[in-house]
């Protein structure tokens, strides 16, 4: 009931005044006076001074919970450095058993929290319908599925090398994917969960699993950044730049595997996996932080339009977007095969690169300023609303995109300063100008497709009811009637039983704009806004025009949506498999030295490899929204 028409306006209003109603039964007839008690009206604080001091306490224990999140992450980023620089006093066993016990309080609160919501789940709890998506919660099982499949050669590594390696490499991987399963159990049970009860310890028990999960991912970025180190030095070696390397900085085990084969086979297929367990880590970050920003949070009666996937119309954009993704596997292959060879077939190898990228740049480039154009046209609300899910995909896309741009401007600045440019280096210039330039572009067309108001989607987008004015003459007057019931009795059965999916929406109220001097004869839609209007037969009919450009606009985006994501998990691929131009080029390690222009792609890569996957999955979510 909305506010001045008898009822509170809100629950504290309605607590405020319990016998408001029985000792002023006149109230609903003034409709825009407030009582005197009234929590709105400005002669009395006292209700608003009591909410402000009951979210004193909350406040104060996310600013605690935060915290100890920071805390623990940075002591669990100490030990991660002192282990990656041989600190003496620090090794390996050391950061497991830290991480161990981190993943193992995880599981305690985890398990209480379960078991908890297990006991009182007839009780009705507000969720959050932005949160953890299905699809989204499908990839993170994915995503799991393979990093158990990594503990299981992780236990193998272990069991090879067990004469020369503590317990703790046994019990951390074992450890690691009981988590794993125990998490993702928990992400589809509970990731829309908006938690009212415990707040304080609830805050942090979330938080603690959002900093455990992020050390995690720390841990197998630094490993996945080693292994990848080392072989750019063994490269530089054979190609004779064995002068700027220091030593293989790798941590195998001083004692034989055996067998011997075997352990060579596992070896290389954990850092094969390690990509898909980085993601893993980050998405269950990111789907537990939403979960922290929800604890005690108020939520509004508004439920959000269900997001369905169709694949219809959409066969140019995925074309486009399977061509860019063989493309791919075909360029990263050649590309890992000749690089380090030789140095023509190194070059060779980065000038294929760089071509590749900078055409498939281009594309995504032109396809997101077409779908941001076609948002220009169109006089659309955005939608306002508070939502933290949304708001950490556009922090994230902004955040981790600033990665690719430190790398790219780094280039950019090596390129302009160098004294001498080989000839390949010159096509390392088009193609970081337009890895800044396509970021740019395509993080707007997501925070604005993410940001379009469902249900208010403009008149062309919606389900298109053709509207006919009749001059009603008298010769076609009861086959004119007829026509306007049955086309009247379609369009209700095409309002109850439409496709959800498809973005439909009735006029409210369920009345037409009635003609000044005739009839109207409506024809509803199929609900998918996808079939050509069937104009009346009898002459004295005019009709709406015939270029109905609402499907085509829709479709376009559609296809737009498709193609950059496909484009994205093509992009995706090669830095995580081990194509990395920013290491083979040669011309910012000599700029800027060896190892400070390594440091800042170990640093600026893990982010840029997320953003990517990050994207992928946004532009799902937009295209399942058009």
């Amino acid at each position: 009931m909305p506010e001045g028409h008898g009822a509170p306006a809100s629950p504290q209003a309605a607590r405020s005044a319990p016998d408001r109603r029985s000792s002023a039964p006149a109230a609903g007839l003034q409709p825009h006076i407030l009582a005197p008690e009234s929590p709105l009206s400005p002669e009395s604080p006292n209700p608003r001074r009591g909410a402000v001091r009951a979210s004193v306490p909350q406040k104060l224990a996310e600013a605690l919970s935060s915290q100890y999140g920071l805390n623990v992450f940075v002591a669990g980023l100490l030990l991660l450095l002192a282990w990656a620089v041989h600190a003496s006093g620090v090794g390996k066993s050391d950061l497991l058993c830290f991480l161990t016990a981190l993943m193992l309080l995880q599981l305690l609160w985890m398990l209480w929290y379960v078991g908890r919501s297990a006991a009182h789940r007839r009780l009705i709890r507000p969720k959050d319908t932005h949160a953890g998506a299905r699809w989204l919660r499908g990839s993170i099982t994915l995503f799991a599925v393979i990093t158990v499949i990594l503990g299981c050669l992780k236990i193998g590594y272990f069991v090879g090398f067990s004469d020369c390696l503590s317990a703790t490499e046994g019990v951390f991987p074992v450890t690691h994917a009981v988590h794993t399963l125990v998490q993702v159990y928990f992400l589809w049970g509970h990731a829309k969960d908006v938690i009212q009860s415990f707040k304080t310890l609830e805050r942090f028990g979330v938080i603690h699993s959002v900093f455990t999960n992020l050390l995690l991912w720390a841990n197998s970025v630094l490993n996945e950044s080693k292994h990848q180190l080392n072989e750019h030095k063994e490269r530089l070696i054979t190609l004779g730049f064995g002068n700027i390397t220091i030593e293989l900085d790798d941590h195998t085990p001083a004692c034989n595997c055996t067998p011997p084969t075997l352990c060579s086979a596992i070896s290389h297929g954990i850092y094969y996996l390690y990509p898909f367990n980085i993601e893993y880590q980050i998405l269950a970050s990111t789907m537990l932080y939403v979960l922290w920003k929800n604890v005690g949070r108020q939520v509004d009666g508004y439920q959000h339009q269900k997001i369905q996937f169709k694949f219809h119309r959409v066969v140019a954009g995925s074309a486009l977007g399977l061509s860019a993704l063989a493309a791919t596997i075909g360029v990263v292959a050649v590309y890992l095969i000749r690089i380090g060879r030789s140095k023509t077939k190194s070059e060779s190898a980065l000038t294929l690169f760089y071509l590749y990228a900078t055409t498939l740049l281009m594309l995504m480039g032109a396809a997101g300023l077409l779908g941001i154009r076609i948002y220009r046209l169109e006089e659309q609300s955005l939608d306002e609303s508070k939502n933290p899910a949304r708001q950490l995909d556009a922090d994230l896309l902004v955040g981790t995109a600033s990665g690719s741009w430190l790398l790219s401007w780094g280039s950019i600045l090596a390129i302009l300063c160098a004294e001498s440019r080989p000839s390949y280096t010159w096509y390392n210039l088009p193609y970081s100008t337009l890895v800044i330039v396509e970021k740019y572009v395509q993080n707007l067309f997501i925070i604005e497709s993410t940001h379009r108001a469902p249900g208010k989607l403009s008149e062309d987008i919606r389900t298109l009811r053709v509207v006919t004015v009749c001059n009603g003459s008298h010769h076609s007057g009861a086959s004119l009637a007829s026509s306007c019931l049955k086309s009247a009795a379609a369009g209700a059965v095409a309002e109850e039983a439409g496709d959800t999916g498809a973005g439909d929406a009735a006029p409210q109220g369920g009345r037409e704009p009635r003609a000044g001097n005739g009839k109207m004869c409506l024809r509803g839609g199929s609900g998918k806004g996808e079939q050509e209007p069937v104009w009346e037969g009898d002459p004295g009919c005019a009709g709406l025009p015939r270029s109905l450009r609402g499907n085509a606009r829709r479709s376009v985006l559609r296809n737009i949506a498709a193609f950059l994501f496909l484009c994205n998990i093509s992009l995706w691929i090669p830095p995580a498999f081990g194509c990395r131009p920013e290491y083979d080029n040669g011309l910012e390690e000599i700029v800027f030295g060896f190892e400070p222009w390594i440091a800042v792609v170990n640093l600026a890569m893990p982010f840029s490899i997320f953003y990517r996957m990050h994207a992928a999955a946004s532009l799902f979510e937009v295209y399942c929204k058009i």
